[in-house]
């Protein structure tokens, strides 16, 4: 039976003529402005010398240094570990009120994190890094596909006893990454992201069987198609020859396109209603929907229909390492780092070739005094013939010494390089630790805080820009296309992210030298320790971090012990207060009778005078043998005298007793 190609409508003819337009307009604006220095970049990163990267015409050394792949390396490195180094790329917030919501939450985040796992996004998420840090863009296309998962499996026999061994196959919706270099993407110059465009455009060589195979399953119309290769741009690597055989050049479009332009899409009546003169700029871009086209080989018309999403998103993520406000593409580390890299490798070849001008054997040669015909060369064991004194004939001589400072100033600009770039150099760190030891690593955690800082300003671009993003438009196609394992509800996707290798060590010292300063007692220990564990790369640190939890979790045993032992103390120091309170009761009852006792002394003391006196009198009228005036009144001195005398006594006594 003989193959029938669908023939084009008129519709759908204008259709190509609309994408193809378009996409060569972008094209042109593209690598007017963007595929040279792309192409420039390339080379510096793989270290590929070309002739129009020269920096003096003299030029003889084709070295280049790879200043730029290390900032380059350490950076993707550090981003990697960031965002894919858990194994967990998002969250979801939870709804505590609803616990049915609760319970899909936990499900959908788990499923979708063990599909990740399989299709492999930390693979393509750390491709996407290395090409936006090299090219400043990198575009990552969401493919949905169903794959066939093949697992052994044993199987009873039908009639017998024994047990079949073989291969059990399932089916499953796939959603995968793949990243796409920028000189295969086209879009809207007007546009500052994807979702803002016109359109985006994928270009790109495929295989023809695979195309083939699109048309035998249906997937797309059934055209003749034949192999066709005609730009060497568009594959991803400059550098090398690439096979040319058996390719089919590919269009995919996703963006907006005229209704009048796809099939089976009206108006409610029935009509297109034109607002505007067909013939008008303004027509040709009036009434668009979002659509996806495919073209081959320029013309041939694969695939047409409405957008299939449900969210009617495209399926593309960008990320730029820095943004250029006004403009899509976006500036990465080479970029950044481009003049001093040139800078570096100026200064390395003017190095190499005074080393080969001072190295290389050179002679002053009489030509007249050497055998006629003679090919002079300058090697070990050989022998020279000359036409009189070879002294006289040859004369050795070299244009000066290398100049040390030419290698010096290269480091210089290889610093300057990493300032840029916002990266370290691992062999700079390790001397700038080893010098810093007297210092208390100061001036090193001052330098590793900036550097920190830098690659988390950029995890956070890349959470934003392209993470969550991706988590958002992955879960939206197995909510679609598998419904059963995923239910359609509206989550909350929050991105987790840790810090990089060198944040994590850097932390880890900081809670190594907070550990220093606290007993093992102390309660805070295991939960430094658990942190420790959990920012570590540690292959068992779940069952660390949990057994860490059990440990700082309270024995009941233990806890009821305390408890007892603290009701015994209690009721101890009740039996202290109460003893000290009837010793108290007691010492102020003591003191209220000896209080009484001084008192009597104290009344005592005070009537001890008027006794005495009475005692004088009496013993100054008894015995008296000379009852004349002149002895009574002797008599009376001297009583008066003893009064006195007894009197002072009687006051010691009362200023004694009031001391006491």
């Amino acid at each position: 039976m003989e193959f029938q190609e669908q023939d084009l409508t008129d519709a759908e003819k204008d259709l190509v003529e609309f994408v193809t337009t378009h996409c060569d307009r972008w094209r042109e604006w593209r690598d007017t402005n963007y595929l040279t220095k792309w192409d420039e970049y390339e080379r510096l990163y793989y270290g590929i010398w070309a002739d129009e990267d020269k920096t003096r015409d003299s030029e003889r050394s084709k070295l280049v240094t790879p200043a730029i792949r290390q900032a380059v390396d350490n950076k993707v490195a550090e981003l990697t570990e960031g965002i894919a180094g858990s194994g967990k790329y998002f969250d979801i917030d939870e709804d505590v009120q609803d616990q049915n919501q609760a319970q899909d939450t936990e499900l959908v985040k788990r499923q979708l994190h063990e599909d990740m796992k399989k299709d492999k996004f930390a693979k393509e998420i750390s491709k996407a890094l290395k090409v936006g840090e090299i090219y400043g863009t990198s575009i990552t296309e969401i493919l949905v596909k169903t794959v066939v998962e093949s697992t052994p499996a044993m199987r009873p026999m039908p009639d017998s006893t024994m047990m079949a061994v073989g291969v059990q196959d399932t089916e499953r919706v796939s959603v995968q990454l793949r990243t796409i270099h920028p000189r295969n993407f086209l879009i809207d110059p007007n546009a500052e992201n994807v979702d803002e465009a016109m359109g985006c455009a994928i270009e790109e060589y495929t295989s023809l069987h695979k195309v083939v195979k699109g048309i035998e399953t249906g997937i797309y119309r059934k055209v003749q198609i034949e192999p066709f290769y005609d730009d060497t741009d568009l594959e991803p690597s400059q550098q090398d020859s690439v096979f040319q055989d058996d390719k089919v050049r590919i269009m995919r479009y996703y963006g907006l396109a005229p209704r009048k332009f796809i099939k089976d899409l009206e108006s409610e009546d029935g009509e297109v209603v034109d607002l505007f003169d067909e013939e008008s700029d303004a027509g040709q871009v009036s009434d668009l929907v979002e659509a996806v086209v495919v073209i081959a080989n320029g013309s041939k018309l694969l695939k047409i229909e409405e957008s299939p999403y449900m969210m009617k998103d495209r399926p593309l993520l960008v990320y730029r390492p820095e943004l250029v406000p006004g403009l899509f593409y976006g500036v990465g580390t080479v970029q950044k780092g481009y003049n001093m890299q040139k800078a570096v490798d100026a200064q390395m070849r003017a190095h190499m070739d005074s080393l080969g001008l001072s190295t290389a054997p050179m002679m002053g040669i009489d030509a007249t005094r050497l055998p006629r015909g003679m090919k002079f060369e300058v090697r070990p064991g050989k022998s020279v013939l000359t036409n009189g004194n070879p002294a006289e004939v040859l004369f050795p001589f070299k244009f000066g010494n290398v100049d040390p400072a030419n290698y010096e100033t290269a480091k210089g600009f290889e610093a300057m390089l990493l300032q840029a770039t916002g990266t370290i150099d691992s062999a700079e760190l390790t001397r700038a630790a080893a010098s810093n030891q007297g210092s208390g690593g100061m001036g090193m955690s001052l330098a590793m805080s900036s550097i920190i800082k830098k690659n988390k300003q950029a995890l956070t671009n890349f959470q934003e820009d392209y993470l969550l993003p991706m988590v958002k438009k992955v879960a939206f196609r197995y909510m679609q296309f598998d419904p059963d394992r995923y239910p359609s509800q509206d989550f909350k996707f929050v991105p987790i992210a840790s810090l990089g290798m060198v944040a994590k060590e850097y932390e880890q010292q900081q809670f190594i030298g907070l550990l220093q300063t606290l007993g093992p007692q102390s309660p805070v220990v295991p939960l430094i320790l658990r942190g420790i564990v959990e920012s570590s790369s540690l292959s068992n640190k779940e069952e660390l971090s949990a057994a860490l939890q059990q440990l700082a979790q309270p024995d009941p045993q233990q806890q009821q012990m305390a408890q007892m032992q603290q009701e015994a103390q209690m009721q101890l120091l009740q039996a202290q207060v109460a003893q000290l309170q009837g010793q108290a009761m007691e010492s102020q009852a003591d003191a209220q009778e000896a209080q009484a006792r001084a008192q009597k002394l104290l009344v005592e003391a005070q009537l001890l005078p008027e006794q005495a006196r009475i005692e004088l009198v009496k013993g100054l009228s008894a015995n008296m043998v000379d009852p004349s005036e002149q002895e009574f009144e002797r008599r009376a001195k001297v009583a008066e005298l003893l009064l006195k005398e007894r009197d002072i006594d009687v006051r010691e006594k009362i200023v004694n007793k009031q001391m006491q």
